[in-house]
């Protein structure tokens, strides 16, 4: 099954991280499909940008989204 989740990037104690497409049996930070977005937990205004169309497209052709990128979707 393919998911939309993010990965890990960044370094120590500063976390960056990509909102990718991937096969639900990878890793983590495994290889991934394609990256639709970002998040900055980090910064002052916990920065998030998502290209839409390809997320509408994901979903429209039946990934499933994490719990994590549920929620941080829902509250943009």
């Amino acid at each position: 099954m393919t998911t939309i989740r993010m990965t890990r990037m960044g370094r120590k104690k500063k976390p960056f991280y990509r909102l990718v497409v991937t096969d639900s049996r990878k890793r983590r930070d495994g290889g991934w499909i394609e990256s639709i977005g970002h998040y900055n937990p980090v910064s002052a205004e916990k920065v998030l940008v998502i290209d839409t169309e390809r997320l509408n497209y994901w979903l429209s052709v039946g990934a499933q989204m994490s719990d994590t990128v549920k929620k941080l979707t829902t509250a943009k």
